[in-house]
C-alpha cells in the first residue's frame, strides 16, 4: 500500500510537470524527489501510525474431527461430500454384528438376574417359616428340659427321671438352640440379598441393566451421526476401513455451521493506537473492489510466539528471535453475505480507522479501494 502512495505522488508531478510545462532541471526534478520524500513520508508515518493495515486477513473456522467411540469396519458411508446436512443427520456406519451380539448376551442375563427376584423372596419366606419351626422346637425342647429338671430335683434318689434321660434332654435343647440360630442366620442372609437394593431395583438386575445400557451404547455409536449443522468436505472415507477410536487420525473433518470470524496480524507497535470498537474495512481476494466494513470486536491477549509449556527439553534462543504479530478480530457487518458468497478461510486486506488524525483515515480508505481495484489483476 506504501508502493500505492508513491506511485500515486510519482503520477501527480508528472501530471503537473506536463500540464503547467514546467521545465526539467537541476532544481525542479530534486524540488520535486524531496519534496516527495518529506511528504509521502509524513503522511505514510502518519497513516500506518494511527490508521494500521495489515496484508495478512484471513477468515477462521473451526472444524470438528470425527472419529467413532468404537472399533469398527465402515460398512457404508451416508453423507455426501460438500452437502449441508442437519444435526444427527448419520455420517457413516460401522459392522454392528459383535455389538448387537453382546447385547443379546446382556439382554438374557438381565431376564436371568430378574427372575431370581421372586425366588430369593421366596426364599426369604422359607427362611422365615423355618425360624418359625426352629423357635417352636427350641421353645419345645426348652420345656422338656426344665420340666425334666425340676422333676430331677424335686425327686432326688427317688425321682423317675434318670440323670441320662435329662442329659438327653439337655443335648435336644442345645441341638434346637443352635438350629435357630443357624435358621436366624439363613433367613438374614436370604433378606440380606433380597433388599439389597440401588435406587429400589435389585443390585444385580441393577448391574446387569448397567452392562446393558454400556452394550447398547456400544451398539449405537456403529452409527455415527453429525454433531452440528455443517457439511463435510474433502471426503475420503469409503466402505472397508477400519475405524478406530484414536484422536491421533480422524475419519472425516466436519465443518460446523457456527459464526466464523475474520481476523489480522499487525505489527506491535500498531497496538498504541487500536481499540475495541474503532471502525475497520476489509477487502477480499476473492471480491475485488468490494469493501466490506465492520468493527473491531477484540485484540487477542496473547501470541503463540512467546508460547511455552512445561517439559524434559530446553527452550532454544531461537523462540527470542522471532518477532510475534498482534491478532486483531474484527466483527463485520456483512458476516452473512460472506458466508454464503465464499468459502470458508478466504483471505483479504485490513484496515482500521483510529480517532487519531481522522482526516488522514481518508487517504487510508483511499489506498485500500486501489488496493482492491487490483484484485481484478492481481491476488
Amino acid at each position: 500500500m506504501d508502493l500505492l502512495l508513491v506511485l500515486t505522488y510519482t503520477a501527480i508531478c508528472i501530471a503537473i510537470f506536463k500540464i503547467f510545462k514546467i521545465p526539467l532541471t537541476k532544481w525542479t526534478v530534486p524540488t520535486a524527489i524531496l519534496g516527495g520524500i518529506f511528504i509521502v513520508g509524513a503522511l505514510i508515518l502518519l497513516m500506518n501510525y494511527n490508521h494500521p493495515y495489515t496484508p495478512y486477513g484471513k477468515e477462521m473456522f473451526v472444524t470438528t474431527p470425527i472419529n467413532p467411540l468404537v472399533r469398527g469396519v465402515v460398512v457404508s458411508v451416508e453423507v455426501e461430500a460438500n452437502t449441508p446436512i442437519k444435526k444427527g443427520d448419520v455420517l457413516f456406519k460401522l459392522d454392528p454384528t459383535g455389538y448387537a451380539a453382546i447385547v443379546k448376551q446382556k439382554r438374557a442375563a438381565l431376564v436371568a438376574a430378574e427372575l431370581e427376584v421372586p425366588q430369593l423372596e421366596a426364599s426369604w419366606e422359607m427362611a422365615k417359616a423355618a425360624v418359625v419351626r426352629a423357635t417352636a422346637d427350641r421353645d419345645r425342647s426348652k420345656s422338656a428340659y426344665a420340666r425334666y429338671e425340676k422333676g430331677r430335683k424335686r425327686g432326688g434318689a427317688n425321682s423317675p427321671f434318670t440323670e441320662l434321660e435329662l442329659d438327653n434332654k439337655r443335648q435336644l435343647y442345645l441341638a434346637s438352640e443352635a438350629q435357630l440360630t443357624a435358621s436366624n442366620a439363613e433367613a438374614l442372609r436370604v433378606r440380606l440379598a433380597f433388599e439389597s437394593n440401588v435406587d429400589g431395583v435389585n443390585t444385580k438386575v441393577a448391574a446387569i441393566q448397567g452392562e446393558l445400557e454400556k452394550a447398547q451404547f456400544d451398539l449405537d455409536q456403529t452409527v455415527v451421526r453429525a454433531p452440528a449443522d455443517g457439511i463435510v468436505t474433502q471426503l475420503a472415507l469409503r466402505p472397508g476401513i477400519v475405524a478406530v477410536p484414536m484422536p491421533l487420525r480422524s475419519l472425516l473433518s466436519f465443518i460446523p455451521d457456527d459464526d466464523r470470524i475474520f481476523a489480522g496480524s499487525f505489527w506491535q507497535n500498531s497496538l498504541l493506537r487500536l481499540q475495541e470498537g474503532d471502525e475497520a474495512e476489509v477487502i477480499l481476494d476473492g471480491a475485488p473492489g468490494v469493501v466490506f466494513k465492520g468493527k473491531v470486536a477484540q485484540i487477542l491477549p496473547a501470541m503463540a510466539e512467546g508460547e511455552i509449556q512445561s517439559g524434559g527439553r530446553l527452550i532454544t534462543s531461537n523462540i527470542m528471535t522471532v518477532r510475534g504479530r498482534a491478532i486483531v478480530v474484527i466483527e463485520l457487518e456483512d458476516q452473512d453475505e460472506v458466508i454464503k458468497r465464499f468459502p470458508a478461510g478466504v483471505s483479504g486486506h485490513i484496515a482500521i480507522y483510529t480517532e487519531h488524525f481522522a482526516h488522514v483515515a481518508i487517504m487510508r480508505k483511499v489506498l485500500l479501494r486501489m488496493q482492491g481495484w487490483l484484485n481484478y489483476l492481481f491476488h
